[in-house]
């Protein structure tokens, strides 16, 4: 079965986004959406999963991070977890490593995370579950799916 596709309005209706971040980053190759060259005009559409990239975004910056912070975040939890729609279910830790010299993604420990704050180790949790944006995806797959079963039947 097909998923469904949203325009870039509805996208950004549903991840708290304007229009013009959602241009900035697909400009910066951030967070691309699929494009349909198919008639007249180009028309931009965005997966569900692109979606929850994009209120990723608007969560990491609105929670203070900069821009290439927020990014660096999203690309690190895409490699983690290359299903963002089931990612977002669970807490994670976003931790500078300043012995590697990198911006880590992990899951969320509490014991790990106590050991990392008594040895001064920066930190950010991430907890999407409770977040607007990703029960707009939710509500609109279950829509779409009701809609296309009953259709088959």
């Amino acid at each position: 079965m097909q998923e469904p596709f949203f325009t870039s309005k509805q996208a950004a209706n549903i991840s708290g986004c304007t229009l013009r971040q959602l241009q900035y980053w697909r400009e910066k190759e951030i967070v691309v959406p699929t494009v349909s060259s198919q008639g007249t005009g180009r028309s931009i559409y965005y997966s569900p999963a692109e979606v929850v990239e994009l209120g990723i975004m608007e969560y990491c910056l609105g929670s203070g991070l900069n821009m290439e912070i927020a990014a660096a975040a999203l690309k690190s939890l895409k490699d983690k977890s290359p299903n963002l729609i089931q990612a977002v279910s669970q807490p994670w830790l976003l931790s500078w490593n300043g012995q590697k010299k990198t911006l880590d993604v992990v899951d969320f420990d509490e014991i790990q995370a106590i050991e990392w704050l008594k040895a001064g180790r920066v930190m950010i949790l991430l907890r999407f579950e409770e977040v607007a944006f990703l029960r707009s995806v939710k509500d609109a797959l279950a829509i779409y799916h009701s809609r296309h079963r009953s259709n088959l039947g």
